[in-house]
């Protein structure tokens, strides 16, 4: 009998803020846990925090410009790691809609509307939960 593998967590600090995703079984989502424990700093778009990355993966089959929120999404033409929280200056009603097309690596576990508290250029912290 196979067992099932232990999910991939990973801890987002942003300022004072803590939060945590679970990545996703993609390529990107383990390119992403690759780079980790990496630093950046934060930028504000509306409901959306993003920040540099030291990794690079491209675009997928499945990445999409419209996400959920609590979804973490990596943005190819930054290269940047994107944390959705809500709408974004290009939404349209009733959607949270990216910059352009991203790859969903991960979902915020808690409370993601917990982001509207961080400021533009604050410090985050991305590092490997311990199992």
């Amino acid at each position: 009998m196979q067992s099932t593998p232990e999910p991939r967590r990973m801890i987002i600090t942003v300022a004072a803020l803590t939060l945590t995703a679970e990545l996703a079984d993609t390529p990107t989502a383990d390119a992403l846990w690759s780079a980790l424990p990496m630093r950046a700093q934060a930028h504000r778009w509306g409901d959306e925090i993003y920040f540099s990355v030291i990794f690079h993966a491209p675009l997928e089959s499945a990445a999409r410009a419209v996400v959920n929120e609590g979804d973490v999404a990596y943005w190819p033409d930054g290269p940047a790691l994107c944390l959705f929280f809500g709408a974004t200056p290009v939404s349209r009603p009733g959607e949270i809609r990216a910059a352009g097309p991203v790859n969903v690596c991960g979902r915020i576990t808690g409370d993601s509307a917990m982001l509207r508290q961080a400021d533009d250029g604050a410090a985050v912290h991305l590092s490997k939960a311990p199992s």
